[in-house]
């Protein structure tokens, strides 16, 4: 009767997530947003199929595992050092502040000190699956404000454990004594050097053995066996064993097993972190909400602007101009699934009540959605921004030329807007054949990089007037506008047509919709990156089937001439 049971939990379960995740995609909302709302559907407090949350509790602890194993092996020491102070001092300010939120509203609430201290640390971690799939499909993870949002969300993840370990001995759950964190971190750094002694000898000679006997299955239960076995050791010493699955993690992410590890452990972390949210859901209350709908609202409004203001103004005041402050705060102004995490941890420890729990988890519903719809109407808001007073100077980055030379010599030259892979695969070829060219980029780093190597640029935000003035449009041969955000590009094409209404001007695509605006705002040609890597793959596939090359150039040529017309 119990397997039976525990069969009709886990079917009931998947069904209802199937379910929630195909209409949250069909709204084009994050899936978290249906798991959730599954597991609101199926929970006790609301009328039908009621699931066992005391049955999926111990499920939803190994989801937590798996996030924060999996965290553990997609973090790099060299990425974390590579970004520099911008983002570890951003990212830390950014917590600390939004922690500090939390206090501040914490009366408003009814709340200690203690809870509010832990509300805002529940507040101050964003979705790192949101945002990375929302920037992913615009095609701005390399984008200066892309980048800036994935520093600041890696900061955040690895936040997390000194959390978990700092916030219940802080906020009185444990004895809440100076010497008491002092020991709960010492054992973090004791398990920390056992593990580093295990990850530099005795794991990646085991790993290594392991995968040479070529047996997938044997590789899997390995890895478990790993994750496993040092989340144990973290409960045995008293600390959470999440943080050993994440060490357990560390320990891989620095082998050369990493990637593999990460292939074959993906899809039971999406199994458990779906059942995971779907159990956080099961504790939304309804009714509760219901009565307490100014409180959620108060919660919420804190999430999604207050979070968004923080890191506006920590962005901006990390060096920052133009879009990047505004559109980095819009992608991170919602709860995490790590805030999830150590909403369970906390309510574990007893630092925080069922009703707050209730509060802040339909709160960080409210604020995946509303933040889903914000990222879509964020050329809307970019565009109303600017027509407010004092707005266009906010967005605007302030003009820094540097020639190199004489900027009167600049005759026949090619002015590139954007230096990502496109951008400086042109300015290459352009260089190798000596024609002139000038790179205009809102990326400080860029700049100081260019600068360097003695590169004509301008920093400054390449849809202004003020500065397409400064690359001597009248004189130029070609403007390559390379930048992805179609506002910015949009822009960039009509304010440089109205300078030289006889200039060739190629824009960079993002699909049919973007060309025709494009076109409509002055550009000569445009280019679609993905469609052009696609008719290489084409070029390539008809080669080795021994197809002319000036059959495949026909055809090709015909293609593209079909797609762009459309």
């Amino acid at each position: 009767m119990e397997e039976g049971e525990l069969f009709r939990e886990i079917f009931l379960v998947v069904a209802v997530a199937l379910a929630g995740g195909a209409l949250a995609h069909y709204l084009r909302l994050p899936v978290i947003v249906g798991y959730l709302a599954a597991g609101l559907l199926i929970g006790p407090y609301t009328p039908g199929l009621v699931g066992d949350p005391d049955r999926l509790e111990i499920t939803a602890d190994v989801g937590v595992a798996a996030l924060m194993f999996a965290l553990g092996v997609q973090f790099s020491f060299r990425e974390l050092a590579g970004m520099g102070k911008l983002f570890v001092v951003g990212g830390g300010a950014q917590i600390l502040l939004t922690m500090a939120l939390g206090l501040a509203i914490g009366p408003a609430l009814g709340l200690d000190h203690r809870a509010a201290l832990y509300l805002g640390a529940l507040m101050a971690l964003s979705s790192t699956m949101v945002a990375l799939k929302i920037l992913d499909s615009r095609g701005e993870l390399r984008v200066l404000h892309g980048r800036a949002a994935v520093g600041i969300l890696i900061i955040q993840d690895l936040a997390v454990v000194p959390l978990m370990i700092a916030l219940p001995v802080a906020s009185g759950a444990d004895d809440g004594s100076l010497a008491s964190l002092g020991v709960a971190l010492g054992k973090a750094a004791l398990l920390l050097v056992a593990i580093y002694v295990l990850g530099t000898r005795l794991v990646p000679w085991l790993l290594f053995r392991v995968a040479a006997t070529n047996s997938r299955e044997l590789f899997v239960l390995a890895v478990i066996s790993l994750a496993a076995g040092l989340a144990a050791a973290s409960f045995f010493v008293g600390l959470s064993p999440a943080i050993g699955a994440f060490l357990a993690g560390l320990i891989v992410s620095e082998s050369e097993f990493s990637y593999r590890t990460l292939g074959e452990i993906l899809p039971l972390r999406e199994i458990f972190a779906t059942i995971f949210f779907v159990a956080m859901g099961m504790l939304i209350d309804p009714a509760f909400i219901a009565e307490n709908a100014d409180t959620v609202a108060l919660v919420a409004a804190c999430l999604i602007v207050g979070k968004f203001l923080i890191v506006l103004v920590g962005v901006r005041a990390a060096g920052l101009r133009g879009q990047t402050p505004l559109m980095t705060a819009l992608v991170l102004a919602q709860a995490g699934e790590f805030s999830f995490v150590l909403a369970k941890a906390g309510v574990d420890k007893g630092v925080i009540d069922s009703d707050l729990n209730s509060t802040f988890l339909a709160a960080a519903l409210v604020s995946i959605v509303v933040n889903a719809l914000l990222l879509r109407l964020a050329p809307a808001i970019v565009l109303a921004l600017r027509h407010l007073p004092g707005g266009d100077a906010f967005l605007t980055v302030p003009v820094r030329a540097y020639h190199g030379e004489e900027p009167e010599s600049l005759r026949r030259h090619v002015v590139i807007c954007g230096y990502g892979a496109s951008g400086r695969e042109l300015s290459e070829a352009v260089g190798r054949r000596g024609f002139k060219y000038l790179v205009v980029e809102t990326n400080p780093f860029i700049i100081r990089e260019l600068r360097h190597d003695r590169t004509p640029c301008i920093y400054g935000d390449a849809s202004q007037p003020e500065v397409l003035e400064q690359c001597h449009l009248e004189s130029a041969q070609v403007l390559a506008v390379t930048i992805p955000q179609l506002v910015t590009a949009r822009l960039a094409v009509a304010n440089a047509r109205k300078i030289n209404p006889d200039l060739d001007i190629v824009a960079r695509g993002t699909g049919p919709e973007s060309h025709a605006i494009l076109r409509e705002a002055g550009a000569t040609a445009v280019v679609h990156p993905d469609f052009e890597a696609g008719l290489e793959f084409v070029r390539r596939t008809l080669h080795r089937y021994g197809i002319d090359s000036t059959q495949i150039s026909g055809l090709l040529g015909r293609r593209r001439i079909d797609y762009y017309r459309r």
